[in-house]
């Protein structure tokens, strides 16, 4: 049996013919008539030296041969086409794609993005804003803002501010709760979306940095961030605010933050994209830009106090 693989066209007939399960499906796929596409798969049998179809009166079937050649045509396909888009991303130096957690995108990227447009009109962003670990060269994604505990050494990694976690509320919300143990009556925010953190950063650990011995369970609980400052905003209760998402609503004075105290996370959101790529120009814009606008909010992480999670 042969060790040369058949040609690309016979392999490309047999994966539009194995997905379909149709000779004529496939053929419509691809663009050509029902007798060239049989005239490639029977080409392959050839080559193969066995049938990779069993021809029904109305349909086809996969044989043994052709259940073993299908899952790794399929993939090899599947893996040049994530090849061809990365080599023409390398060209492509106008469309940035970036993708972040929701609470991310919503709070702390979409209220900057102006800025970005009107320092960079020549850049066209595009976000996809979701929680589930991307491949960035699968999906077709430049630039991931990422949070939490990852090993990301094959990729270019810049880690960003401090993560802390503090009280904030609305400024009516603080004059009626003027005290750390006054939270302790207060309607109290729970973020689910830090409850991965080990050792935890929470509101008992919090109340304990305070010296006081409270155990809070009851309070409208939010598995996303962005929800929990909103509850916070609109004056349901007071939330354990993480520094991203609350900076900039603490600068504008929508929230305010009275007890400085402020418990590090241990973690930080990262910059992440393909090693190499950092260089190129509109990643290397989006990333001074993101660094730039930090910046502009340490004065609110000078002011806090932080206090490390005892383990």
């Amino acid at each position: 049996m042969p060790d040369r693989l058949p040609p690309l066209t016979a392999l490309r007939a047999f994966d539009a013919a194995a997905r379909h399960m149709s000779f004529a499906k496939a053929a419509e796929e691809l663009h050509v008539t029902p007798a060239a596409l049989s005239f490639q798969i029977k080409s392959l049998e050839e080559h193969l030296g066995t049938q990779v179809f069993r021809r029904l009166n109305r349909a086809v079937e996969l044989t043994e041969a052709g259940k073993a050649l299908a899952p790794g045509v399929a993939d090899g396909f599947q893996t040049l086409a994530t090849a061809w888009r990365a080599a023409e991303r390398t060209q492509d130096n106008h469309t940035l794609t970036v993708t972040a957690g929701p609470a991310f995108t919503a709070k702390w990227l979409a209220p900057r993005l102006y800025e970005f447009a009107q320092a960079h009109p020549e850049v066209e962003l595009r976000f996809a804003a979701s929680l589930k670990m991307m491949d960035l060269a699968r999906d077709g994604i430049d630039v991931a803002i990422r949070f939490g505990y990852g090993n990301e050494e094959d990729h270019y990694v810049l880690p960003l501010a401090e993560e802390w976690v503090c009280p904030v509320m609305t400024p009516e919300m603080a004059t009626r709760f003027p005290t750390p143990d006054s939270l302790v009556d207060a309607p109290l925010v729970f973020d689910d979306s830090i409850s991965f953190l080990n050792p935890p950063a929470d509101w008992t650990t919090w109340f304990g940095a305070m010296g006081i011995d409270h155990a809070p369970t009851h309070g409208p609980r939010f598995s996303q961030a962005d929800h929990a400052v909103d509850a916070a905003l609109a004056g349901v209760g007071i939330v354990l605010g993480r520094r991203a998402l609350v900076v900039k609503d603490l600068a504008d004075g929508r929230l305010v933050a009275p007890f400085t105290t402020a418990l590090r996370t241990g973690v930080r959101f990262r910059f992440l994209c393909a090693k190499g790529a950092e260089t190129r120009p509109h990643i290397a814009a989006f990333r001074d830009w993101i660094v730039s606008e930090i910046d502009k909010t340490t004065h609110i992480t000078d002011a806090m106090t932080l206090v490390d999670v005892p383990a």
